[in-house]
């Protein structure tokens, strides 16, 4: 399914901003009870004893897990709450951290998000209940994006390992070859357009979720924070520099297509074959399904093109956790809805209801790899999606205030889509905003 990782919160500041000394937000409760290990045991009998326990999330395939996990724990009761989609959820939780009251027990993040939270302290750490064993039970991209160093401050949802969608009936219409090198797909976009002026390799106006994707399969690792010290590096780093000198061509030839994703020119486009590629995440094909119908069996899946001939690198695009809060009430319980809803029955469950798994089990499990997709021609396209999840670099992270720095994306480097300013360029430009910011919000950033 979708997640909402273009939409950038504004007008909410770091958790707890003005405090990053690191002092809990909305809680100074660090004392040794609050640390203690938690069994399964204590997990059972707290699920016997019974409770109420309130999660807020968009996400619909929490829906049923929701009416299972009560049906097995009849004592325990779920409250299920949409508070807004991405950011607006986000600001509710902020407000309702700082005001120390109306904090649910369980909040989904999204994986760039999820920094900010815990570095303003407003998550527990799942490593007490055992959490910190579970590595091996998810895949590299999205179990990296829930741990900091020994902590793990949220379950992961699901995943978005990238993969290239392609119109195949468009691109054999025209005699071109499925690009598998980002040169090949430079090649692709020029004979493309060539041969029907109408129609472009893919769109692009200018997207924060996707460059920082792009940048991360190039081998990029442009953001680092340990505690409060932050770098920044969008000049030098070898992926930032791949990227761009791919990208800056398209955009110099005219070759990507001026149409924002999402809208109704961008669900034409992918119909007619005037948008003949799309490199995004796994979530993908029911967006297909449902937006662009009458192109049911033109288009395939494939692995990302890659920056040397041969390999196989891939990244994430999207994706979410269930996190515990800190303030929450009725922690032992939460967790083990938490646990559940990811890390057992509740993950079928939502397999079931179209979520993109982070299990690794499920990732490779014959039943999913095996299943055909009629819209892709009968293509398995699981199995690239499955290949695409294991060859996600370990070693990437997100700003601790992600959300800030993509709210002003294209104040700087979406000025390289309508202007004579450079990829390399605008994100020079984004790289001053984020470091101001930083150090204006309590880090130590590029010091």
């Amino acid at each position: 399914m979708r997640t909402m990782t273009r939409r950038a919160m504004r007008g909410v500041g770091l958790l707890c901003a003005a405090a990053l000394s690191l002092t809990a937000c909305g809680s100074s409760d660090d004392d040794a009870a609050a640390e203690k290990t938690v069994r399964g045991s204590d997990l059972r009998a707290a699920l016997k004893e019974g409770g109420s326990i309130t999660v807020w999330a968009w996400e619909p395939t929490l829906k049923q897990v929701v009416s299972d996990f009560e049906k097995e724990y009849p004592k325990v009761k779920v409250k299920l709450v949409n508070a807004g989609t991405g950011n607006d959820q986000y600001t509710a939780l902020q407000n309702a951290v700082q005001a120390g009251s109306g904090v649910p027990d369980v909040a989904q993040v999204e994986y760039y998000a999820l920094g900010q939270f815990a570095l303003g302290k407003s998550l527990e750490d799942l490593s007490r209940y055992g959490a910190d064993e579970f590595k091996d039970d998810y895949s590299p991209g999205p179990w990296n994006s829930v741990t900091v160093d020994d902590a793990v401050y949220a379950l992961p949802m699901d995943s978005g390992p990238m993969a290239m969608f392609y119109n195949k009936k468009v691109l054999d219409k025209h005699q071109i070859a499925t690009p598998t090198t980002w040169d090949e797909y430079l090649e692709a976009a020029r004979a493309l357009h060539k041969a029907d002026p109408k129609a472009y390799i893919t769109n692009d106006t200018g997207d924060a979720g996707f460059t920082t994707s792009m940048i991360w399969q190039a081998g990029g690792t442009p953001f680092k924070t340990r505690d409060t010290e932050v770098t920044v590096d969008l000049a030098a780093d070898k992926g930032v520099t791949a990227f761009t000198k791919v990208w800056q061509k398209l955009l110099d030839e005219d070759l990507l297509a001026p149409i924002e994703s999402w809208s109704d020119e961008w669900y034409k486009g992918l119909a007619d074959g005037t948008i003949a590629t799309l490199s995004t995440g796994a979530w993908m094909p029911a967006n297909f399904v449902s937006g662009v119908e009458s192109a049911s069996g033109d288009w395939r899946a494939a692995m990302l093109p890659q920056y040397e001939k041969g390999g196989e690198v891939s990244s994430e695009n999207g994706g979410s956790s269930l996190a515990l809060m800190k303030a929450g009430k009725n922690k032992d319980l939460a967790y083990a809805f938490n646990e559940y809803a990811n890390h057992a029955d509740g993950v079928q469950a939502r397999i079931a209801g179209g979520a993109f798994p982070a299990t690794s089990a499920d990732l490779s499990s014959k039943t999913f790899l095996n299943t055909p997709f009629p819209y892709f021609g009968g293509q398995k396209a699981n199995e690239i999606f499955a290949r695409s999840a294991s060859q996600v670099p370990e070693d990437w992270s997100y700003l601790p205030f992600q959300v800030y720095a993509n709210s002003v994306f294209n104040d700087s480097v979406g000025k390289a889509y309508v202007s004579d300013t450079t990829l390399a360029e605008g994100l020079q430009q984004w790289q001053k905003a984020a470091v101001a910011y930083g150090n204006d919000q309590g880090f130590t950033v590029n010091k």
